[in-house]
Formats: structure tokens, sequence, C-alpha cells
């Protein structure tokens, strides 16, 4: 049913996601013991910068948060989830946590929006929760030992069951989309993919699937090699929603990867760069109205369905977004003509 009402609402005007939630969570400047909260005060280790586990130590932090976007506009929130498997949690020793704050978060992203539209707003009509996916901290492709090529620091079996009970966390949670999002290695995606079809089918339970991946510099490719083209046609038996770039670059650097992607893309096409790139601090200086500006350009080239922020993005900057591509005509859907698709990196191209 959920699928059936997106479909609808992207075919009629473009949507907006959210922004940053990192980027909030620092203005809190939370200390170690806000993030242990009551439950974990005796925790063995630091735990600061786990900003998944504020989802049952803080949870009102990101409830606001979820709303302050909310009231700039976004039709598509993502649940603080980016880095909630057990690979990641690993590192804070929280593995088994990952199923209780996937499920955690995907409540306080509904509840956000319950508590949002409990009274009408004129021309919105509700909000989509986005389960948020990460990549991971740990690459299927690329090896850590600049020693030994040929080892992995984990298999595609461990990936898979990692993402499997995060998905299953955010269904149960009532997340409404499942976004695999930043992606650097498509074989992490496929991992991804993998687990989240073996959920549908063995739960008989489908959600809209949105992929977006990251051009890691001017060179056009993920970090493991892939061209944009070569990475969709990697992961285009999902079947998404939508496919997308999102993080690593601004708005302005982004452009033309976004321009070339919907020129082939089959589904709906989302883009939310960063504010600007990184400064020597680290720190992202891209006023609101300039993100807004090129995304609206975008918009107006017919590139895009889907538009946001991702690191250094406020509700500003949201804000000024679903002001900027308020009322234009979302991308359509390209007629493709059916054909041979190969889904490698230049180099393999190369050596064929």
């Amino acid at each position: 049913m959920i699928m059936t009402d997106i479909r609808a609402a992207l075919q009629q005007r473009i949507l907006v996601i959210d922004g940053a939630m990192g980027t909030m969570i620092q203005r809190y400047q939370l200390s170690e013991k806000d993030y242990r909260g009551e439950r974990f005060k005796d925790w063995p280790s630091d735990i600061k910068g786990n900003n998944d586990l504020l989802c049952l130590t803080q949870p009102h932090i990101i409830k606001e948060t979820h709303g302050q976007y909310l009231e700039a506009g976004a039709d598509i929130i993502e649940t603080n989830t980016f880095n909630a498997q057990r690979v990641s949690l690993s590192d804070y020793g929280m593995q088994d946590l990952a199923y209780e704050i996937n499920v955690a978060a995907a409540k306080i992203a509904k509840d956000a929006i319950k508590t949002f539209f409990a009274e009408p707003k004129e021309g919105r009509e509700g909000a989509f929760v986005a389960g948020a996916i990460g990549p991971l901290n740990k690459t299927l492709s690329l090896s850590p030992d600049v020693n030994n090529p040929g080892y992995r620091a984990l298999s595609f079996d461990e990936a898979v069951e990692a993402y499997e009970e995060q998905v299953r966390g955010l269904a149960d949670g009532g997340a409404d989309i499942l976004l695999i999002e930043t992606i650097f290695d498509t074989l992490n995606a496929k991992a991804a993919i993998f687990a989240i079809k073996k959920y549908f089918r063995e739960t008989g339970r489908e959600l809209p699937i949105m992929i977006s991946g990251t051009i890691t510099d001017a060179s056009g490719r993920t970090l493991s090699g892939q061209t944009l083209e070569a990475f969709y046609n990697s992961v285009r038996h999902a079947r998404p929603l939508s496919i997308g770039l999102n993080c690593a670059l601004g708005a302005k650097e982004m452009r033309p990867y976004i321009e070339e992607l919907s020129g082939f893309a089959e589904c709906f096409t989302s883009a939310y760069p960063n504010a600007g790139l990184p400064n020597a601090m680290g720190e992202y200086d891209e006023h609101p109205q300039d993100t807004a500006h090129f995304l609206e350009e975008w918009a107006r080239e017919g590139f895009v369905n889907i538009v946001g922020g991702c690191c250094g993005t406020t509700p500003d900057h949201i804000r000024h977004i679903a002001a900027k591509v308020k009322g234009l005509t979302p991308r359509k859907l390209p007629i493709i003509e059916q054909g041979q698709s190969l889904a490698q990196t230049e180099l393999s191209k190369a050596i064929a």
C-alpha cells in the first residue's frame, strides 16, 4: 500500500528527503555521560560518538531532529541507523543491540511524523520513514592490509547476516522504505540487497528500496572503482524505487553525475549532496540558499525526483530546497532500449 502511495507521489511532484542527522546531533554537544544514559552508565568502553545508540538513551533528541526536518518540508525522513548493524556496533561492543536500536529508531521516526501531523498541515498529507542502511565500516571488495591484497576483514555471508538483522528491525519498527545509502563498495550494497530480498521471501512482506551511491572524487568512480553506469548496472536487479547519489561531494561537484544518471536510470532518481566540500577544519560552509540554488537547477533540468541534503546540511538547507523545488515538474522516467549492459570497472573494460 505504501509503495503505491509513494510511487503516485513521485509521479506528481519532487519529494524532499531530510538533511544530516550527525550535524544536528553535534549541536547538542553531548558528553560521554549523555551517550551512556542510565542504562549504559557502567559500560566498559567509551561510547561517545555512537550516534545510533541515542535512539535508546536520548530518543527525545532524535525525535526533535526529525520534527525539525518535517517542519522544514521533508517528505521522507531517515531513521538514525546509519551504523546500526552488528559489524559497525562491534566497535563499541554493542553488536547485540543492533535489532533493538533499529526497531526503536523506526518507531521514533514514525512517532515524530504522527506528532507533526496531529494537526492538519496545509498542502501536506504525511511523510515516509526511510530505514537508513549504511555501507558498513568494512569493505568486501578491498583489503585493509596493503601487504595482503587477498585478505578481507569480512565475508559476504557475515555482511548479509548483519544487514538482515538490521532490515528486520527497521521493518518491525514500521519503516516505510529501506534506503541503502552512501555506497562506496558495490559488493557491500549487493549484500544489503540480498539480505532485503531474503527478508521479503521469508516474511512475504515487501517495502520499496531506495539505493544511493557515493562518487568519491573527480574520477567519477566509487571507491571500489566502478563508474556510475557500472554501479547502476550492478544493482538494477534489485528493481529499486529510486537510485541516486549522496555524500562525498557538494552539489556543484555532483551535478555532472546526476545529469548522467538521469539519462539511463529506469527508476526514479535521488540526489542529496553535502553542504559543499569540507573546509580545512572538516566543517561545511555552504549556505542553505546556495545548496538550494543548485538543486533547483537540477529540478528545472529534469534530472531528479527526490532531493535533500547530506553532511553539513540542516533544517535551513532543507527548508530552502523544499521551497525552490515546490511546484516544479519531477523527472519523467525514460524509455530505455533493451540491450546488453555490463557492470564492470574501467580497468576491466580495458583488459577486455
